[in-house]
């Protein structure tokens, strides 16, 4: 049995993350998840100007199911002392028992303003930001950690640097993505860099990357010494899989993978809506939520498309149980589905910057309109 993940006090059993994703990972598809196996379950990213604003829409974001014993919360942020506000805030509020700082995003809403993964790249900003932080967080025995990636090309990478700043600083974790924000979501992620970065740090060091079966997670802590996986698009359409790493991390490799049938899935379908629907308290606005869902769920079944759209398209968790009884439960799960990559799969893009970046890696200056009270991304 793998050892556990310790941040802080807590002991993360298996080593398992749920990575943050907007409009995915709400208290709905967490408790989905949380009922397959064991881990840490990250709420939606949050803006650290819109939580110390206290914006209603984003207050609303960080809501926990009464189970959920270890709450994990990820901020976003650029201004150090808007962060550390961000943080004091949960800390005085009790609003998680984990924080996260995002310095990994590269959708060019968030890098154009010198957020996400296009930060560390501003060494001392990140120091001041990740620092903060972390003493803000200290008073209320909040772990932080931090995610990241491998930087925002390969002619700029600091990965290395930011995570022995982090490790300085105090942080609990780091996490890496093993793609540079170039890379965006396409190719293979660098599993040698999470190597690289393991052997640079003493605290925890949990890999991200194309994670998509238990046996994914054994060969990435096989090859990289890394602590712990966190997964992100391979849940998709695939909460099991949280199952399926559970085994693998307390079996080993003699563990058998989850293979659900189409009728098995069809039960964990119409379980997710009907808990998005108690989530957002109206059967229209989840069911409207849920539809995303279907083709990740249906991934490689032989299902019609006229099925697969009415699916797409329903507006009531009756509609959901007609639909769903049309299906031939005794088809197994597809073979040719399993490695597959889950969600966006797109080419390599320049990573929008502001102005003059990548001149100076010592400049502390917060770029302009940085802050916003913008939640997600």
């Amino acid at each position: 049995m793998t050892a556990p993940l310790m941040l802080g006090d807590h002991a993360v059993r298996p080593p398992v993350v749920l990575a943050p994703m907007a409009g995915i990972t709400n208290v709905a598809f967490r408790r989905l998840c949380r009922e397959q196996g064991g881990g840490v379950y990250v709420c939606e990213m949050i803006t650290t100007r819109a939580l110390v604003e206290r914006i209603p829409k984003t207050l609303k974001m960080i809501t926990f199911a009464e189970d959920e014993g270890f709450r994990s919360l990820q901020l976003y942020g650029v201004d150090p002392d808007v962060t550390a506000a961000a943080v004091r805030m949960v800390g005085e509020d009790n609003l998680a028992d984990h924080i996260d700082l995002n310095f990994g995003c590269p959708v060019p809403k968030v890098t154009r303003r010198g957020g996400g993964s296009a930060l560390p790249w501003r060494r001392r900003l990140f120091g001041r930001i990740v620092s903060q932080a972390v003493a803000a967080a200290k008073p209320f025995g909040i772990p932080l950690t931090i995610k990241m990636r491998k930087g925002i090309d390969d002619d700029h990478l600091t990965y290395v640097d930011a995570g022995l700043a982090a490790q300085e600083a105090g942080v609990a974790a780091v996490a890496l993505h093993a793609r540079t924000a170039e890379q965006r979501y396409s190719g293979k992620a660098d599993w040698d860099a999470i190597a690289t970065l393991k052997q640079a740090l003493d605290v925890p060091v949990l890999g991200n990357g194309d994670i998509w079966e238990g046996s994914d997670a054994l060969r990435m802590v096989e090859h990289t010494g890394c602590d712990g996986v966190v997964v992100g698009r391979g849940c998709l359409g695939r909460p099991w899989l949280f199952a399926d790493l559970e085994a693998a991390f307390t079996r080993g490799a003699a563990y058998q993978p989850v293979l659900p049938t189409l009728g098995e899935v069809s039960k964990i379908l119409a379980r997710h809506a009907q808990l998005l629907v108690e989530a957002l308290e109206d059967e229209k606005h989840g069911c409207a939520d849920f539809r995303k869902h279907v083709a990740w769920y249906l991934k490689g079944f032989p299902v019609g498309g006229d099925l697969r759209r009415s699916l797409a398209m329903i507006s009531s968790l009756a509609e959901l149980d007609d639909l769903l009884a049309k299906l031939d439960p005794s088809i197994p799960f597809p073979a040719d589905a399993l490695g597959q990559p889950r969600g966006r799969v797109n080419a390599p893009g320049r990573v929008t910057l502001p102005h003059g970046w990548l001149d100076s890696r010592d400049d502390e200056t917060v770029p302009e309109g940085a802050e916003t009270d913008e939640s997600g991304g």
